[in-house]
């Protein structure tokens, strides 16, 4: 009977620190995991230089067949000769 006196007693320090910890240990595994999951949005995510970079991408491939288009399409006017030379 000693024995179940002894481990109900307890000091009110042990009793505090381990409240304590407890909520220690609680917050940190809320910090740990907001942490965490910020880190694995920032991964994800993509930033504003990489949709930066695919627009411009686009813009130049665009103006590149733009160019291509506009120069092979349009007529040479010749301006020295003049129609009522003929």
């Amino acid at each position: 009977m000693g024995r179940k006196d002894a481990g109900t007693s307890k000091v009110p320090i042990d009793q505090y620190r381990k409240q304590i910890g407890k909520q220690d240990y609680k917050k940190t595994k809320t910090v740990l995991k907001a942490t965490r999951l910020k880190a694995e949005a920032k991964k994800t995510a993509p930033g504003i230089r990489d949709v930066t970079l695919i627009i411009i991408a686009v813009l130049i491939l665009v103006l590149v067949v733009y160019a291509f288009f506009f120069l092979n399409l349009t007529t040479e006017v010749d301006l020295d000769l003049d129609p009522d030379e003929n």
